[in-house]
């Protein structure tokens, strides 16, 4: 097995790009870039009661998408979600009723917004640089793609807030959440390398 095998993304055994350069590889990209917006999406709507407060699903299909496509691809997806929820599509976790568009993206988790972009980066680039099989290294990728996230969102919501009430109402809740979707995120992609043939 050659280092390339090993370092590409898991998109990439299941459905390879034949040519960065060709129609069929941009109509390739486009597909993924907009299925995975629809994931995030998705994830966003899901409300899972969970200890000590209900977790969306959005910070692991966020981390899963950029392990899984790499970061150009999972940066690209991040982005156009958030240009769907900038565009007023009730993209969001508690949109419309929380508000849309710029307005709900300016407000207190306008700093996890961004940082989905940053930890779909993380986790890409790691992912592409061999920290994507072992489940020590995948488990420190997901850790890592996590904590991006949230130093966006601690540093967004404390500008806003405060840092001490940032980290106890945008951070401490979270813990345990965090620590299940990214055993949940390890297992996932651990599951699609194990159904390749690489």
């Amino acid at each position: 097995m050659s280092i390339v095998t090993q370092n590409k993304p898991l998109i990439e055994a299941f459905w390879p790009s034949l040519s960065k350069q060709d129609t069929q590889g941009f109509i390739r990209k486009a597909l993924l870039v907009i299925g995975g917006s629809l994931l995030l999406t998705m994830s966003a709507k899901i409300n899972v009661p969970f200890y000590p407060v209900p977790m969306t699903m959005q910070t692991f299909a966020v981390i899963v998408i950029g392990a899984a496509f790499g970061w150009r691809l999972g940066v690209a997806t991040v982005l156009l979600y958030l240009a769907q929820g900038a565009y007023g599509l009730p993209v969001f976790a508690g949109t419309p009723e929380k508000g849309i568009g710029l307005a709900y993206m300016a407000g207190p988790t306008g700093g996890y917004l961004l940082g989905f972009v940053a930890g779909a980066a993380v986790a890409g680039w790691l992912a592409e640089h061999g920290w994507n099989r072992s489940v020590l290294r995948l488990t420190a990728t997901m850790l890592l793609a996590h904590a991006t996230i949230f130093l966006f969102g601690t540093a967004w919501l404390g500008a806003l807030i405060g840092f001490e009430k940032a980290w106890l109402a945008g951070v401490a809740p979270f813990y345990l959440a965090t620590v299940f979707k990214t055993l949940l995120a390890v297992a996932f992609i651990k599951a699609g390398w194990s159904l390749t043939k690489d």
